[in-house]
């Protein structure tokens, strides 16, 4: 790694934290040089404990750093754009992980020419197995998608695709990960409904999802096919297997992701 890149986080919440994480584990990025910025100290301290830098001030970090990693909430997106956008210049490379906000909007409020990426990580980057998609502004080359994946990917998967898919990543795995810890906390519970203590439960039930999760990925198999490989004749899971399709499971889940997909695509709009 370039040994005169530093990062910089505007915004320093949960995710801008866990990206940080992944490239101090990667050892591409020293602490030394990375640094967040956050109106408060109520998230920068974690990022102070772990020896990088921190400011209150958004245009500190963009003089100080060349990548900028954009993680604020959609809505102040803007409005940040406007303060930091006279002290961008053709030598930075500004990623944007707000959700539903296009590469048109951003690039309307930054300097002609200026290098873009929008990503959508979610979650589990914070424990490095992440799922992240990018995807580039009309200005981005093959070196800045290059840089970003080899920043970003200590986090986790990271893929490049067109922007149209991006909302749908967020219906996925940004939001999908609460979907798993939903079906994780019926799983579990449904274990204490039939007599196991909860620690137990939840351990068991956090180890299926990992070794499904495995599965699919090592296996190459369609996740039916999986299934229908569990489910013996009269057995035990096909039983299981019924009651939730009776409760229109797939379908629900299916819903779910459109309505978080058409979600983002709103906040993309305002």
């Amino acid at each position: 790694m370039e040994e005169d890149l530093i990062v910089g986080f505007i915004g320093a919440g949960k995710m801008a934290f866990g990206i940080a994480k992944g490239l101090l584990v990667s050892g591409n990025v020293k602490p030394e040089k990375v640094m967040a910025s956050a109106p408060s100290n109520n998230n920068l301290y974690k990022f102070k404990e772990a020896g990088m830098k921190t400011t209150h001030c958004n245009t500190s970090v963009v003089k100080s750093c060349n990548v900028l990693f954009l993680s604020v909430k959609p809505p102040i997106l803007p409005e940040v754009l406007r303060d930091i956008a006279p002290f961008v210049t053709p030598t930075h490379l500004i990623v944007s992980v707000a959700a539903g906000v296009t590469i048109e909007t951003l690039e309307k409020f930054l300097p002609v020419g200026t290098k873009v990426l929008r990503m959508m990580p979610n979650l589990p980057c914070v424990v490095q197995q992440g799922s992240m998609v990018f995807c580039r502004g009309s200005n981005a080359g093959d070196p800045e998608a290059a840089l970003l994946k080899s920043l970003v990917s200590p986090c986790g998967l990271c893929e490049e695709t067109p922007e149209s898919y991006v909302d749908i990543h967020t219906g996925i795995s940004g939001s999908g990960v609460a979907y798993v810890y939903l079906f994780a906390e019926a799983l579990t519970e449904g274990g204490i409904k039939m007599g196991m203590p909860y620690d137990l439960s939840k351990k068991l039930v956090a180890h299926t999802l990992l070794g499904a999760a495995k599965m699919i990925l090592e296996t190459g198999d369609h996740p039916g096919k999986l299934k229908t490989d569990v489910c013996t004749p009269g057995g035990t899971t096909i039983n299981g297997v019924y009651e939730l399709e009776k409760g229109n499971l797939r379908c629900t889940v299916m819903n779910a992701v459109e309505a978080a997909t058409n979600r983002a695509r709103e906040l993309g709009k305002k």
